[in-house]
Order: C-alpha cells, then sequence, then structure tokens
C-alpha cells in the first residue's frame, strides 16, 4: 500500500529532490556512523575515538594518524552504485528529479548516472594542495609512496577536499541545496537519520505536501512526513520507479 502511494506521489510530481544521507551507501558496502555496525561503534584499534580523528583539529595536529584512518574506514573504491543510486538516476533521466543532494563522500550518486549532484560534505574523489590548491585524484592520495601525500609541485600537504568536524560547509553548496529544496513539489529523503546539523536543517525549507522518509529507524521528523516507508532505500525506490 504505502508503495502504491510512493508511486502515486512521483507520478504527480515534476520537480523532485532527494537528499540521502549514510543509508543509502550501506546497501554498497560502505559502512554508516551511527548504527550498530557503523564505523563510530565498531572496533577500534585506534588510540582516538573516530568523531575525534575526523575533526580539522586532530588533521592539523596529527595529520600522519589522520590519514591512516582515513584511508583504512573512509575509503571504499570498490563500492558500486547499488538499486537506490541507479533508480534515482533513471528519475532524473526521466525530468522528474531535479537534484540529489547527499551528505556522503563516495561519488557513487555520480558513478550511478546523475547529474546534479550537491555533495554537502565534499568527494573523497577531490583532494587538493593545501599549499598551492593543485588538484588530485583519488589514486594519487591511495599510492602515495608516503602516509601523507604530498603536493608533486611544492611538496605541501594534500588535503582531502572532504568536510571534517568543526570545518563550515560549502556555502555554494548550501544556498543550492536550499534554492532547489523551496522549489521541490516533492522532497525524498532517504537514508539519513537527520540528526547532523546544519545539513538536516535543510529539510525546513520544503514547502510542499509530498515529504517522503525512507528510514528503518525513527527520525526527528516523522511527524512532518507525508509518508513514511521503514524499509531497504533500495527496494523502495527500485520498485516504483
Amino acid at each position: 500500500m504505502e508503495f502504491d502511494t510512493f508511486r502515486e506521489m512521483i507520478e504527480k510530481s515534476d520537480s523532485i529532490v532527494f537528499f540521502g544521507g549514510a543509508g543509502i551507501s550501506t546497501e554498497s558496502g560502505i559502512p554508516d556512523f551511527r548504527t550498530n555496525g557503523g564505523i563510530y561503534n565498531q572496533k577500534n584499534t585506534y588510540s582516538y575515538p573516530p568523531e575525534v580523528m575526523l575533526s580539522h583539529s586532530f588533521f592539523i595536529e596529527h595529520t600522519k594518524e589522520f590519514f591512516k584512518f582515513y584511508k583504512d574506514k573512509m575509503i571504499y573504491k570498490d563500492a558500486k552504485p547499488n538499486a537506490a543510486h541507479i533508480a534515482l538516476a533513471e528519475l532524473e533521466r526521466r525530468g522528474k528529479l531535479k537534484a540529489v543532494i547527499t551528505q556522503n563522500i563516495d561519488g557513487l550518486h555520480q558513478a550511478a548516472g546523475s547529474k546534479n549532484v550537491i555533495e554537502l560534505h565534499g568527494s573523497v574523489h577531490r583532494n587538493n594542495c593545501m599549499n598551492c590548491n593543485e588538484s588530485y585524484d583519488l589514486d594519487y592520495v591511495l599510492n602515495s609512496p608516503e602516509i601523507v601525500p604530498q603536493c608533486r609541485k611544492c611538496n605541501g600537504i594534500v588535503k582531502p577536499c572532504v568536510v571534517l568536524y568543526e570545518e563550515p560547509l560549502d556555502t555554494d553548496s548550501i544556498n543550492r541545496a536550499v534554492d532547489f529544496i523551496e522549489s521541490a513539489d516533492m522532497l525524498i529523503v532517504g537514508g539519513t537519520s537527520l540528526v547532523v546539523y546544519p545539513a538536516a536543517g535543510l529539510i525546513q525549507y520544503y514547502r510542499g505536501d509530498r515529504l517522503v522518509l525512507i528510514n528503518k529507524s525513527e527520525t526527528p521528523y516523522d511527524g512532518k512526513a507525508d509518508l513514511i516507508i521503514r524499509d531497504s532505500i533500495g527496494k523502495a525506490l527500485s520498485r516504483v520507479i
């Protein structure tokens, strides 16, 4: 019944926006952060908790330890797009989905074929020298002979373009996300607990009456949703698209 309602909502909509979190990539084998099997709850062999190691201050003060953790726990180069990523790319191809707004840094939406992707927390596939701003891809970081990748031009540290704790989100990305959400006639939210701000606060900009939440656990926005689906995101999206 809920999938029939979901399908009808999509059919009636012409300006859909998808807002997603870590849960959309768990079906590709990438762990999330806060569930039982998530990164924050996995057995930790490092001297610091993951929340600390993913902070800007830790990156500056313990750069080598940061990169050890980052390469070990945050990179899943062999991960492939799953049914959810593929369904969203198809929805965009049909002209109904106008934007994917993601908190993920894995690049799987683009790998599935989505063109208009707003990456609120950056991407592991983009890396810049902190000194001269020279750009590098993921392979350069992974294949660096040193634990801390260094710029070929100036020997500066090559930092991943991902938003760490204590760092602000990109203003342009936030503004674009707000514009798309405000103009959407349907907002699909999937795989996010909606507790990490400021990203979670973007939902407040939606003014329509087709807010769909797809998440296996409760969120603070359940009371505002027009439809809640407690199931796999890949299953939900592939069944209706």
